[in-house]
Parts: C-alpha cells; structure tokens; sequence
C-alpha cells in the first residue's frame, strides 16, 4: 500500500516539507496501542514511540498522535521499528474527556473525512441519539451520512427515512440492509481511494456487520444482539485502520462507543441551526425558552414547526457543554494558582541565595 492509498495528497505533502525534518519520512498511524503507536509507511508497518520530547509537550493537551494521524518519523526498518518525531496538522479529529479527574482532550481518531452514523430500524432507533452524532459530527470538522441499518426488519422504511431527514440538516439519509447487503452499494459514492470513514453508533447497530459487508469478508466478529434492546456486546477491542476494496479506508475503533461531547456551546449551530435561528427572534436576548414572554422557539412548539424533544435535547447538550467549559475554566486557573506559586517560590530562593552571596 502505497501513502496514497492511505489518504496522502499534496496539501500534507507540502505541510510535511514545511516541517524541514529532512531525515524523516511520512508514515500514518493505522493500529493504537497506548503509548506505542503501528504506522504505515513507504517500509511497510513500523512499530513506533514518541520522542520524549513530543510527549511531554503534548501530553493532556489532545496533540499526542492518534489513530488516524499522519506523523514524521526515523525509520530503523531492520528492526521494524521508528520514532515519532512531530504530528502534522488535522484536519478533522474526534475527541472526548480523557479518563482521569482533570479535564483533557483524548483525541480518538483524527483526519477521517466522512462518519457514516447508523441506527437500527429496530429497537434502537432514536432521533435524540442521531442529533447527539450529528453534533459530534460536524464538531469533528468530517463530513456526516446518516444510516439506517437492519432495513430487512421495518415495515414502513420510508416514514423513517422522512422523520430522520427532517433532523438531519442536510446530511445524507440512507437505508441499508448490512446482513443482507440491501441498500449497502448507495454507499459507495463515500468510499474512493483516499477517503477515510468511520460508523459511529450504540452496539447491537450492525457496525461490525457493515464492515465485512463493505470487505466482502467477514474479518470482524458479530455477536448476539439482545431482543428487548436491541443491544449486543462489542466487537471491536483496539483501534485500526482496515483498507477497503474499493480503496477507502475505515476507521475501527472501540473509543468511539459513546457519544461525549468536546467543544463550547458554540458547536451545536449546525446540528440545531433550526432551533437557533427560532432563538435569534425571541424577544430577549438571553431566553432560556422556558417560560419567557415572546419566546419564539416555545410559540414554533406550539405551532408544531418544532419538536418539544429536540429542543429538550439541545438544552440538554448545551448544559452539557456549558458544564465542560466550567471544568476547563477552573483547571485552568488552578494550573495558573500552581505555576504562579512555583515561581513565587523560585524568587523567595533566588532571593536567599542573593542575600547569602552578599553576605560572604
């Protein structure tokens, strides 16, 4: 496989040479395995780590590689091995809220071009959930299609397809059968040479199934899916890059079981573009669309142009959001409180030891 074939194009070609790190090659991280990373390289796979350097620098700040990265490195081919020097740029990336009691960005899989977000026609099926990846989504700066899988299962698949696509802003609605490949070619027009996607969606949603649909092959296990739920155990247990026939490149990766958002309330216009552009003419400016006189948003409710559900998931992902930048606020003025009393520190020492030269 050629860096082509991986998504390699001119614009990171340049990004590369503008780096000046004449004794590295470019390589993309295919397999995530903690601090050890696989790449693929003009050599082949090359197991790599990070100079201390780039991880120290990068570390609880989203910059460390991750699946999907494109990075510079030092091959030692004859050992199958290389170091990671330095990350290019992103130009899409996939986050959430490292483990841990601070709050730091974990990026999951970045530079991933198209997210195919699939539901089931079954149990599992929830417009709330789909907003919630249609906002993950777009935030992610990839491009969304939405998927409606276990079609074979439906006896009005059309009066889905219509209810989703009057949420989905614009993206794409598709309805597929993955087991039994009905509806799965519309796909194809997402995966050309050079294109990376990721499925997005809750287990038991016929992820796994979607890819040796895609492969042609059944290379990923499928389990049982619980009846009542609609819910099955997942499939997937490290992060990957798989080549697809036609060329694409699918992103596998169990980190993106649940849906957390990362971000600023900012992110949620253009999965609610509707509901803000309602706000925009309510008679206050800071309306909570509760129960403010002139609300716009509540008398659109009341006229049913607008789903009381949808706006309940906004706000619910807006306190979200809000509540995210009130953690990043305060760890930040506690980083600053401790950085200020190192140095206050550092000076009551330097002090001393003036004092003390002086004195000898």
């Amino acid at each position: 496989m050629n860096l082509n074939q991986l998504g390699w194009n001119s614009r990171l070609a340049a990004q590369f040479e503008a780096m000046g790190l004449s004794q590295c090659i470019a390589a993309r991280v295919v397999r995530a395995h903690g601090r050890l990373n696989v790449v693929m390289c003009e050599q082949g796979e090359l197991t790599c780590e990070m100079t201390g350097r780039l991880r120290h620098e990068a570390e609880g700040t989203g910059d460390l590689p991750a699946l999907g990265d494109w990075v510079a490195i030092e091959a030692r081919p004859n050992e199958n091995a290389g170091t990671i020097q330095a990350r290019l740029p992103r130009f899409s990336k996939f986050s959430r809220k490292a483990a841990g009691e601070r709050t730091d960005e974990q990026v999951i899989a970045a530079n991933i071009n198209t997210a195919l977000l699939m539901t089931g026609l079954d149990n599992n099926f929830n417009l709330r959930r789909i907003e919630r990846y249609l906002t993950l989504t777009w935030n992610s700066g990839a491009d969304a299609v939405i998927v409606l899988n276990k079609a074979d299962m439906c006896d009005d698949v059309d009066a889905y397809v219509a209810e989703v696509e009057q949420i989905a802003r614009g993206a794409p609605v598709h309805a597929i059968s993955a087991a039994s490949g009905e509806g799965v070619p519309a796909l194809d027009e997402y995966l050309f040479e050079g294109r990376t996607i990721v499925a997005l969606g809750s287990s038991g949603v016929g992820k796994s199934t979607l890819v040796n649909a895609l492969l042609g092959s059944e290379r990923q296990v499928t389990n049982e899916v619980r009846e009542h739920d609609s819910h099955g155990r997942h499939t997937t247990t490290y992060g990957e890059l798989i080549p697809l026939p036609g060329g694409a490149i699918y992103v596998d990766t169990p980190g993106l079981r649940e849906v957390q958002l990362w971000g600023d309330e900012d992110d949620l216009r253009d999965a609610f573009d509707d509901v803000s552009a309602l706000a925009a003419e309510c008679k206050f400016n800071d309306c909570t669309h509760r129960n403010e006189p002139g609300c716009a948003v509540r008398q659109a409710i009341r006229d049913g142009q607008l789903d009381s559900k949808r706006l309940v998931n906004f706000q619910r992902m807006q306190k979200e959001l809000a509540h995210l930048s009130e953690r990043q606020r305060g760890q930040a003025m506690r980083e600053k409180n401790a950085r200020n009393k190192q140095i206050a520190i550092w000076y009551r020492q330097y002090q001393k030891q003036a004092k003390k030269r002086e004195m000898e």
